[in-house]
């Protein structure tokens, strides 16, 4: 019996639409050659073809491309402990059975609702059990690429968060920009007076311990919505609220 590697991230490249976009300046063979502190006793000539190594230098924030938030991102304090930061969540977590919850029927800006997750769960005939990943198919990420990316999905709310938490789940991510709805639809109902409008899925996890992925990608290559694993380790940053990550789903065949 073989597995199948689906890459579940969305590239970290130059002049994406979204803020904080990453910056990346490439050194071919030659300019690595001078960029990366060689000795000043060598150069060109010492190395085979007069080309020595490329190189990329990385400008970007932790929270660039597919990544994961660790709850101190959400607030200094966690069901009142130290909310962990993302060198210390645990690995075990980070891999484990998942699920697919289908829920591209969710126009963009709308808010995922707790009835909505239950009835993708109905519809696969599963129930989620402790320590499950959970991934929220939406499809905005085939928007990458375009100017409205950051605007192109639904989002979680309080209630379907604190739901999936409670059923033990620790990791979960979605395919959109965001864990919630688009930041301008948020704000627009703020400034409507509509209370709790803003990040209410990050929010709530200054309550409740969890992690987010969000910018992930692919999710309708997965062929089964669940009875497959999912890997997906963060970059250990020292103290970061967050950190790059390329989750992978691990499908037997």
């Amino acid at each position: 019996m073989g597995i199948r590697i689906i890459d579940l991230s969305l590239p970290l490249q130059n002049f994406c639409y979204y803020p904080n976009s990453p910056e990346i300046v490439y050194w071919n063979h030659h300019e690595g050659t001078r960029r990366a502190g060689i000795s000043n006793s060598l150069n060109e000539d010492d190395f085979p073809d007069r080309m020595h190594l490329a190189i990329e230098k990385i400008t970007l924030v932790s929270h660039s491309g597919t990544h994961m938030d660790a709850p101190y991102h959400y607030g200094p304090q966690v069901e009142g402990k130290f909310g962990k930061t993302i060198d210390q969540i645990p690995l075990e977590w980070c891999y484990g059975d998942a699920v697919v919850l289908n829920l591209t029927h969710k126009k963009r800006g709308e808010l995922i609702t707790l009835e909505d997750l239950k009835s993708a769960l109905a519809a696969i005939n599963y129930n989620i059990k402790p320590w499950d990943i959970v991934l929220l198919r939406t499809d905005a990420y085939k928007y990458f690429d375009r100017y409205d990316y950051t605007q192109a999905g639904p989002g979680m709310g309080r209630e379907g968060t604190i739901w999936l938490v409670e059923q033990g789940v620790k990791v979960m991510g979605i395919d959109t920009y965001t864990f919630d709805r688009p930041h301008t639809v948020m704000v627009k109902d703020h400034k409507r007076g509509v209370k709790g409008s803003l990040w209410p899925a990050h929010y709530v996890a200054r309550e409740v311990e969890c992690f987010h992925m969000e910018s992930l990608a692919n999710l309708d290559q997965i062929p089964k919505p669940f009875g497959f694993k999912v890997a997906a380790f963060p970059i250990k940053i020292s103290k970061a609220s967050g950190a790059w990550v390329r989750p992978v789903a691990i499908v037997e065949e």
